[in-house]
């Protein structure tokens, strides 16, 4: 399982390293090595999260999602649109932006490429920042099966009761920010911010809609196709044990579910950009390095998945998920305040690593408990 998960990775790695110090000698190797480690340390949370919506989908969405996925993620998120957010945000046309990434000693307005996306910056943070804020806060407000934090979790689902109040606090959260962070870029944040939310409503707005009517058209029919939008999967998986069947969605439900997660990638992947051109100035370096990054991230979702370690360690989702929480707010602060990226990878990891001591833990506990 281990290999034929990570195994192409691997390969792709070996192939990716050659390359690098083919065309780039001893330090390229070791940029593009450095750039790989960091992005699979920081990202460890975002393969949780991936997992909890991966798991619903059906195994040809899977696929899609370690194929099709892994492109847009690498060449995509890391190389086509910061290009996009230059351009965007410095005013000037996309010839000039190319040119601008291949020569890191051109400029433009006085200013270099990685300075215009430095620039950027608060509008990447309000967008990242808002759309992780809706994820974090629709789980910690909504109900659940299992509770980690129970004395916290318990109080915000009775106050979660209220109709939208995730959009409200997320609303009042971006006023703060562009009240108190972003000084004289504020509409920007704004716009940014309400463009992050809205994204996050669409997406999985349109993903519910569909996953529901396609459940109850399931109920009509019993062999449902990918065109459908939920087919019946046994529950046999590692850590199931129920024997019951899930519901995996498909067809138009889960595209809008891919569309979310490739979103979600780009909120995750938007700083770690930014903050790559802190150890070189070469974008081909950049995106060998973070696409190396990104397709371990894939396979450990995938990993996740097909071995059922949210199953088995039911606190990993909300770990992952308040990690999310942290993420947001940081990037949020991260409009005025710089925040090294060190922080942000040992807060996730810190949550991640505390959710799944208190898994074990229960694990036991349960396990004595039927044994006794």
């Amino acid at each position: 399982m281990l290999l034929r998960t990570f195994g192409w990775s691997m390969g792709i790695t070996v192939v990716g390293l050659a390359a690098a110090a083919y065309f780039w000698g001893a330090d390229g190797f070791g940029v593009v090595l450095i750039l790989s480690v960091l992005e699979i340390s920081l990202s460890f949370d975002n393969a949780v999260i991936n997992a909890t919506i991966l798991k619903r989908m059906t195994p040809f969405w899977q696929r899609i999602f370690l194929t099709v996925g892994v492109l847009i993620a690498v060449f995509g998120m890391r190389l086509v649109f910061p290009l996009l957010v230059v351009a965007l945000t410095a005013h000037i046309g996309p010839q000039t932006v190319i040119s601008l990434a291949l020569d890191s000693s051109k400029t433009s307005g006085g200013l270099t490429y990685a300075q215009h996306l430095n620039a950027a910056h608060p509008a990447i943070a309000a967008f990242g920042g808002m759309f992780l804020l809706m994820i974090f806060l629709d789980f910690i407000l909504g109900e659940k099966e299992v509770r980690w934090l129970g004395w916290i979790e318990g109080p915000l689902e009775r106050i979660g009761k209220l109709n939208q109040l995730s959009v409200v606090v997320s609303m009042i959260v971006l006023m703060l920010s562009a009240r108190f962070f972003a000084e004289t870029r504020a509409e920007t944040v704004l716009l940014a911010g309400v463009a992050g939310l809205t994204s996050y409503l669409a997406v999985s707005g349109l993903s519910e809609l569909f996953e529901s009517a396609g459940e109850e058209e399931d109920a009509d029919a019993s062999d449902t196709s990918d065109e459908g939008a939920v087919v019946a999967a046994s529950g046999s998986g590692s850590g199931s044990g129920s024997g019951k069947s899930a519901l995996l969605v498909a067809g138009k439900a889960a595209f809008f579910l891919f569309l979310y997660l490739e979103v979600l990638d780009a909120s995750f992947s938007f700083d770690g950009v930014v903050g790559a051109f802190a150890i070189s100035q070469d974008i081909f370096q950049i995106t060998l390095g973070l696409g190396i990054g990104a397709l371990y991230i894939r396979s450990l979702t995938v990993y996740l998945v097909r071995q059922g370690t949210l199953d088995d360690y039911v606190y990993l989702e909300h770990g992952a998920h308040y990690a999310i929480g942290a993420l947001a707010i940081i990037l949020m602060v991260s409009i005025r305040y710089s925040i090294p990226e060190v922080v942000t990878g040992l807060i996730g990891v810190a949550f991640i690593g505390l959710a799944l001591l208190s898994s074990m833990a229960r694990n036991r506990r349960l396990a004595a408990e039927g044994t006794g």
